[in-house]
């Protein structure tokens, strides 16, 4: 096959590319040849592979399911009507935020330190996909996982808790697609500090811990202290939490809303930058 060289990479400018997860290639004049039909057969390709990880499964799928639960009781001992809140508008942000944390960061940090140590990242590269495309395509299935999740969830929280619809849908919209993208770029990062598959069951969990805590999830940022909410509006997660509340409560004012969205953005370009600079492709050795 032709192909030209850089640096850590072969990029082949004819032939076919296979993806490296057991599917077949196909002719670059085919749809595949397409970024999208590229980033969709590996897309694919990582389903079936997802399917197949039932621990992977489990975690993603019902754990962010049972969590509200436990958000909901101790909701129920909060002082929520002091601060505009109601049990509903303290549980669906949660529900979310959980859907984000362990169907789409922790799941997918997996997911890339797996594929680097079986060598299916190095293969990738050896074709036609672009960099972004791997991790485009490799994030897809556990993306779409978490955005269900929240569908459904919200859905749920808003049958179980007599939620009315929500005054500002947009804010709320605004706030899963941030979390999708930010959540999928901090896993590609935590990857890459990441040695092997064992260990990424470990290196999410002070992300998650400190997100639970501190992003207005099990307590709302309103009943926290000035000074601490200050600090815990600047942590990755707090305002995808913010926005999302903010959908159904309508009260963040103009300013609020720029300055998560601000946060949230700021964060991202901060996540691709270190993905660009650390994210590792092949197994150290």
């Amino acid at each position: 096959m032709n192909g030209t060289q850089t640096p850590g990479r072969t990029t082949g400018t004819t032939g076919t590319t296979g993806t490296g997860t057991g599917g077949t290639g196909r002719s670059a004049r085919g749809p595949a040849g397409t970024p999208l039909g590229r980033i969709g057969a590996l897309a694919r390709a990582e389903l079936t592979l997802l399917g197949r990880s039932k621990g992977t499964l489990v975690a993603a799928v019902f754990v962010p399911l049972v969590l509200p639960l436990s958000v909901r009781s101790a909701a129920t001992k909060m002082d929520l009507a002091e601060a505009g809140l109601s049990v509903g508008t303290v549980v669906l942000p949660a529900a979310v935020g959980f859907s984000l944390l362990f169907a789409v960061y922790s799941a997918l940090v997996g997911v890339f330190v797996v594929r680097r140590e079986e060598l299916v990242l190095k293969r990738l590269r050896t074709g036609e996909l672009r960099d972004a495309e791997i991790l485009a395509g490799s994030a897809l299935p556990a993306s779409l996982t978490g955005l269900v999740q929240c569908l459904l969830l919200t859905a749920a929280c808003s049958l179980l808790l007599d939620l009315p619809a929500p005054p500002a849908p947009h804010l709320a919209v605004a706030g899963v697609l941030l979390g999708l993208l930010l959540c999928a770029a901090l896993a590609a990062v935590t990857a890459g500090f990441t040695r092997t598959g064992e260990s990424a069951q470990v290196t999410p969990m002070p992300l998650m811990i400190v997100s639970m805590l501190g992003s207005g999830m099990f307590v709302p940022l309103e009943l926290l202290p000035d000074r601490i909410a200050s600090v815990c509006e600047l942590l990755p997660l707090t305002p995808v939490v913010t926005l999302v509340r903010a959908g159904w409560t309508g009260d963040l004012p103009a300013g609020g809303t720029l300055a998560a969205l601000a946060t949230a953005v700021a964060w991202t370009a901060l996540a691709v930058f270190a993905v660009r600079r650390w994210f590792r492709w092949e197994p150290r050795r």
